[in-house]
């Protein structure tokens, strides 16, 4: 507790020390609040239509067969928690599908559908309310980040917060806007990742290096992916969900056609920061206690360094993005698709094209990064340590 206060305090001194960051959060915060003001259009009509919360209290007709499998409805007694119908104990059926409804029992909180006209109230069971544990779930693993990692843990999930932010109420708002998915998608790899050096290590020789590594990375995995595009004709209109996305295309000014590219720039910016920050961090130690080593030296000793990240970093892309279609790898397994169909459907073309470029902008990351270290690291007018 002490530490999170300390660092909090720090954090708050440096705020204050340096006016630029305090201008950063100010520009930060009303481009979020700006965005959060665009207007949508409407594909779906949902008047009338709202998700609350209940609880079922009576199970008044269960769907259980004699085996053990749910086949129908179930009809329920829900006491509402949220909403118009808030406290009234509301009767409804619950489906025993995958995708929406849920097996319920006494006690058991839930989400309901709920449409209101009038005295008329129409309800169904949309599934378990999730929502309590996802949270519980997202801040445990901020507080186990906080307490292994110590000072370090904590300013890596003020960066974590910040990513997500981004993301979600800056990088979204701007795609649908009509601005290019790839070109925002660079844009705030570069913002995410300033910003998390920053605030991890400060504005020092090692961020810089680090983040032009990680940004010159990312680059190179959006090229890569481009010039596989082009060669093998997978593009982001092959996409599995593209009937959705086409009527977004129809109504919005989306560019659908880069989401895919700039999904391969966003995911893979986690695993090339790792390689840029690790090879940064570890080349300006080795300039620090050896201050006399020469740049060749350097550079040598930081491509054996990254050699030896190479063996297991290329790996995390792909098995990534392979985890991701393992459902589609098994389904196409059970019924003994031939190869040469397999490899030539979009998914899996799409999958490997995600999982080759990323893994190229983490491979070149590497001499990037290097020698980007080398050349800064072994000017003798500013130590590597030393805040610019």
């Amino acid at each position: 507790m002490n530490n999170i206060k300390n660092t909090l305090s720090r954090t708050c001194r440096l705020v204050k020390d340096k006016p630029a960051v305090l201008i950063f959060i100010m520009i930060f915060m009303a481009a979020v609040v700006w965005l959060q003001r665009v207007e949508k259009v409407e594909l779906y009509n949902r008047t009338g239509q709202t998700f609350e919360k209940g609880i079922v209290t009576e199970i008044l007709q269960d769907n259980v067969q004699e085996d053990g499998q749910r086949i129908g409805e179930q009809t329920v007694n829900v006491r509402m928690t949220t909403g118009e119908r808030k406290g009234q104990v509301i009767q409804m059926t619950s489906s025993a599908g995958y995708l929406f409804g849920t097996a319920c029992t006494p006690g058991l909180h839930i989400v309901v559908v709920q449409s209101i006209s009038g005295d008329s109230t129409l309800s169904a069971v949309y599934s378990r309310d999730r929502g309590n544990v996802l949270f519980l779930f997202a801040a445990l693993y901020i507080v186990v980040l906080c307490l292994v990692g110590g000072k370090q843990g904590i300013r890596a999930s003020a960066g974590l917060i910040f990513t997500f932010v981004t993301i979600i109420y800056i990088y979204i708002p701007l795609v649908y806007l009509g601005w290019s998915p790839i070109g925002v998608a660079i844009l705030v790899c570069a913002l995410t990742t300033l910003v998390t050096f920053y605030i991890i290590g400060g504005i020092c020789k090692k961020t810089v290096v680090a983040t032009c590594g990680t940004v010159l990375g990312v680059v190179i995995a959006a090229l890569t992916a481009q010039i596989f595009s082009a060669a093998s004709g997978i593009t982001g209109w092959n996409v599995s969900n593209i009937e959705s996305l086409l009527s977004i295309w129809e109504t919005s000014e989306v560019q659908v056609g880069g989401l895919l590219f700039a999904g391969i720039l966003i995911s893979s910016l986690g695993a090339v920061m790792d390689v840029a920050m690790s090879i940064s961090s570890s080349m300006m130690e080795l300039a620090v206690q050896k201050p006399e080593i020469s740049r060749e030296e350097l550079f040598k000793a930081g491509m054996r360094i990254g050699r030896d990240m190479m063996g297991t970093d290329s790996n995390t892309l792909i098995l990534a993005f392979a985890g991701s279609e393992i459902a589609v790898l098994v389904l196409n397994y059970a019924y003994d698709l031939p190869l040469l169909q397999m490899i030539n459907s979009n998914n899996i073309g799409i999958a490997i094209m995600q999982g080759l470029s990323g893994s190229f902008g983490i491979v070149l990351c590497v001499p990037v990064t290097v020698f980007l270290a080398s050349v800064i690291y072994t000017e003798r007018q500013i130590s590597p340590m030393k805040t610019i």
